[in-house]
């Protein structure tokens, strides 16, 4: 897989369930630089690198080079400390087509939702 978060997370496992629905588990990399600076003595990972491994899962899944169109109800609800909760689902739902995929996105960990989202991308193709 390819990824401009290099060594940010490790897809741990993944699984298609009916139609174009997603569970993928990952893991976030506690040591990474990216948590020295956001913030230092207290990491917390930034939702543009959720949104970006979003992106990135969802070429994954597809086969398709993707650019973000939209994003649209996107709601950071809980902060993931990667020293507490490096362990994360997410949960895809991708419908596509020639021009654009879309997908609705819920990240938790445990039973807490930390991120909710629907986003449309081009497809680059």
């Amino acid at each position: 897989m390819q990824t401009i978060l290099t060594d940010f997370y490790t897809l741990d496992s993944f699984q298609k369930t009916e139609n174009s629905h997603y569970i993928a588990q990952i893991n976030l990399n506690k040591d990474h630089d990216i948590f020295k600076g956001h913030f230092p003595g207290n990491p917390v990972t930034p939702g543009v690198c959720m949104m970006q491994i979003v992106k990135e899962l969802t070429e994954e899944f597809t086969g398709k080079k993707l650019f973000l169109k939209t994003a649209s109800n996107v709601k950071f609800m809980a902060i993931i400390n990667p020293f507490e909760t490096p362990k994360l689902t997410l949960q895809l739902d991708i419908t596509e087509n020639e021009e654009e995929v879309k997908v609705k996105n819920t990240t938790s960990f445990g039973e807490t939702i930390a991120l909710k989202m629907s986003v449309n991308y081009k497809n680059l193709i």
